[in-house]
This record gives C-alpha cells, sequence and structure tokens, in this order.
C-alpha cells in the first residue's frame, strides 16, 4: 500500500501554514512578550533573533513539524532563571492570545496547551512552583 495525502494525517505544522505560520507567531509572541514589565528582564541580555529561531524550531516540534532542534533542554535553559509559576502562567496566556489573533484553530491551541502543562516543572523553579 503506497501512503497517499489521504491516509498521512495532516499535522497541525501543516495546518497552519508551515514554517512561515511558525515564524509569524513567534514573532508576534515575542512582541507581547518583551512588551509585559513582568517578562521582558528574562530577556534582557539574551540574543532575541536566536532566542527567535530556537523558539521557531521547539514550536514546529510541538505541532508536528520537521525536528531540527538541538539546543538546550527546557530545564537546562530555564532552571536557572527562577521563574515562578505565575510567570509562566502569562508566557502561556501570550502565546495563547498570539494563536488565537492568528486565526490557529482551537484543537492546535488546545494541543498547544497539553504541551504547555507537560512540560512546566522543566520551566519553573522548583522553590516557585
Amino acid at each position: 500500500m503506497t501512503v497517499t495525502e489521504e491516509t498521512t494525517p495532516i499535522s497541525h505544522y501543516e495546518r497552519i501554514g508551515g514554517a512561515a505560520a511558525v515564524k509569524a507567531a513567534v514573532e508576534l509572541f515575542y512582541d507581547k512578550v518583551l512588551a509585559d514589565p513582568d517578562l521582558a528582564g528574562y530577556f534582557t541580555d539574551v540574543n532575541m533573533p536566536e532566542q527567535r529561531r530556537h523558539l521557531a524550531l521547539m514550536l514546529a516540534v510541538v505541532l508536528g513539524g520537521p525536528n531540527e532542534y538541538a539546543g538546550r533542554g527546557l530545564a537546562e535553559a530555564h532552571q536557572p532563571l527562577n521563574i515562578p509559576v505565575a510567570h509562566y502562567v502569562k508566557v502561556g496566556e501570550h502565546l495563547t492570545a498570539t494563536l488565537v489573533e492568528l486565526g490557529v484553530p482551537a484543537d492546535v491551541i488546545a494541543d498547544v496547551h497539553v504541551v504547555l502543562g507537560q512540560v512546566q516543572d522543566q520551566v519553573v523553579s522548583a522553590g516557585n512552583a
């Protein structure tokens, strides 16, 4: 049996428009985060073009797209920042608002929320959980 488009489920990544859509989401998301006085400080000394590229690669994986991410793990990158759960929640709210604003289907957003719940312990500092 050959695999055809009819038998291969379309990934969320493909449904929302692939790399261009992910890049647009990352740009809008970081615009929101950097405008948030509670969150902007985390990025003061961060190379933002590189940060945006990392998130785009990660988001592609979360959405079922190509896995080209080779950066640090979530815990390794975030635990030293002592992120409290309230800030993690705000980031999730900015991501949700971004996806809604870009017209991403509700079921895709729901799946992103599931992943956010699964990785929270890797991002939020144990002392701030």
